[in-house]
C-alpha cells in the first residue's frame, strides 16, 4: 500500500508537470490538465492508478482549503461597495442561464431532477479562469476589474448555497430534515466562530505573527478544527471551513493566511481534479457527446450575450459589455463540484454528471482562446494584447 501511494504521487505530480507544462504552452487552464490526465492514467485509461477513491479523499481535503480561501476573500466592504452594482445582474444572468440548462438538458431527455442540476451548473462563470486571464492593471484599478470580482464574488455566494443545500439535505427522497438542522445550527457556528476569532485567534496571532510557521499552524489548526466541529454537528466539513474563512476574513493577517495556504490548497486540489478526471469513463463519450457539445455551444453563445445585454442596461460602455461577457463567457469549476457532490447523493446518474464535466471542459478550452485571442491578458497571442 505504501510503495502504491508513493507511485500514484509519481505518476500524478510528474505526469501533472509535463502535462501542464504542455497546456501553457497551449494557454489553458491547468485544472483541465489535471483532469485530463486523470482520465488518461485512471481506471478507464491507461490503468496506471486503480485506487482512485483513496486519491480522491486526499483531494478532498482540498475542497476544504478552497472554501476556507474563498470565506478569507468574502470581505464584507467590498461585497457591500459592489452590492449596488452587480447584484441584479448576477441574480437576472444566473437565473437565465439555470433555465437555458434546464431546457437543452430536458430536450436530450434527462429526467426534471437531473435538469435541475444541470441547469444549477450552468449558473456560474470561472473565478479561477476569469481572474487569470484578467491584466493585474485591470483588476486592481479598473472598473472593469471591480465589476467583475463583484459578479464572481455574488456567484460565488450562489454557488456556496447550492452547495450547502446538495450537502445538507437528501432531496433524493424528499428529506429536507438535514437541511433545517443546518439552518439552524449554521448561525450558531457563524456566531461562536467570530467570538474566537475576537477573543482567542486574533490575540495569539497578534503576539506571534513574526513566527510563520505558528501562523501556518494556527491557520491550519483553525480551518481544520472548524471544519471537523461542523461535521459534528450535522453540518459539513466544507461549510465549516466556509464559515472558518469568513470569521477571519475581516483581520489584518487575513491575506498573509491566505498566501500561506495557498499553496497547501494546490496541492490538494491538484489530487482532487486528478479523481474527478479518473473517474471520467472514456467509453461514455459518444453517449454525451451530442448534449455536451450542443450545451456548451449554447452556453458559449448566450452567456457573454446576456451578460452584455445586462451591463448595457446599466448604463456600461458597449466594449466593456462584450469585454467581461467574454471573460464570463465558460462555466465554472463550481459546476465540478456540483456535478461531483450530486453524484455522490444520488442525485444524478453517471451520465449527467458527466455532462456536467462535459460542458464545464469544452467552455473552459474554447473561451480561454477566444480571450488569449481576442482580449488583453498575460498570456495573449498578440504583443499588442499583452498585459501583466
Amino acid at each position: 500500500m505504501h510503495d502504491e501511494l508513493i507511485r500514484s504521487f509519481f505518476y500524478i505530480f510528474s505526469g501533472g508537470a509535463a502535462i501542464a507544462s504542455v497546456a501553457l504552452f497551449a494557454r489553458q487552464p491547468l485544472l483541465v490538465a489535471y483532469i485530463l490526465l486523470g482520465a488518461i492514467l485512471g481506471p478507464y485509461g491507461l490503468a496506471l492508478i486503480t485506487d482512485t477513491d483513496l486519491i480522491g479523499q486526499i483531494g478532498g481535503i482540498g475542497i476544504v482549503f478552497l472554501l476556507f480561501l474563498l470565506g478569507l476573500d468574502m470581505q464584507p466592504q467590498a461585497l457591500l461597495r459592489v452590492l449596488k452594482k452587480v447584484t441584479h445582474i448576477t441574480f437576472i444572468s444566473s437565473f437565465l442561464f439555470a433555465a437555458v440548462g434546464f431546457s437543452v438538458a430536458k430536450l436530450f431527455d434527462y429526467n426534471t431532477t437531473e435538469s435541475v442540476f444541470i441547469g444549477f451548473a450552468m449558473m456560474f462563470s470561472s473565478t479561477i479562469i476569469g481572474i487569470k486571464l484578467l491584466p493585474t492593471t485591470a483588476l486592481h484599478h479598473k472598473h472593469s476589474g471591480e465589476l467583475m470580482i463583484g459578479m464572481l464574488l455574488m456567484q460565488d455566494f450562489l454557488a456556496i448555497a447550492v452547495l450547502l443545500v446538495l450537502i445538507s439535505g437528501d432531496l433524493s427522497v424528499g428529506n429536507i430534515l438535514p437541511l433545517g438542522r443546518t439552518l439552524i445550527t449554521l448561525p450558531l457556528l457563524i456566531g461562536g466562530c467570530f467570538v474566537l476569532v475576537k477573543h482567542l485567534l486574533l490575540p495569539l496571532f497578534i503576539r506571534f505573527d513574526r513566527i510563520s510557521e505558528y501562523v501556518f499552524l494556527l491557520a491550519t489548526g483553525w480551518c481544520l478544527g472548524i471544519s471537523e466541529i461542523a461535521h459534528l454537528a450535522g453540518l459539513s466539513r466544507e461549510i465549516g471551513a466556509f464559515v472558518a474563512g469568513i470569521a477571519l476574513a475581516t483581520s489584518p493577517i487575513a491575506q498573509i493566511i491566505a498566501l500561506q495556504l495557498k499553496p497547501l490548497r494546490d496541492f490538494f486540489l491538484i489530487l482532487f481534479f486528478f479523481s474527478l478526471g479518473s473517474g471520467f469513463n472514456l467509453a461514455l463519450i459518444s453517449a454525451i457527446a451530442l448534449p455536451a457539445i450542443a450545451l456548451a455551444t449554447t452556453m458559449l453563445v448566450i452567456k457573454p450575450w446576456i451578460y452584455h445585454h445586462l451591463l448595457r442596461s446599466q448604463s456600461e460602455s458597449d466594449s466593456l459589455a462584450w469585454d467581461i461577457g467574454f471573460r464570463l463567457g465558460q462555466n465554472s469549476e463550481f459546476s465540478l463540484l456540483i456535478a461531483y457532490l450530486a453524484f455522490n447523493n444520488g442525485l444524478i446518474d453517471t451520465y449527467a454528471s458527466h455532462l456536467i464535466q462535459g460542458v464545464a471542459i469544452i467552455t473552459f478550452l474554447v473561451s480561454s482562446y477566444i480571450v488569449v485571442f481576442n482580449f488583453p491578458s498575460p498570456i495573449a497571442v498578440s504583443d499588442n494584447l499583452r498585459r501583466d
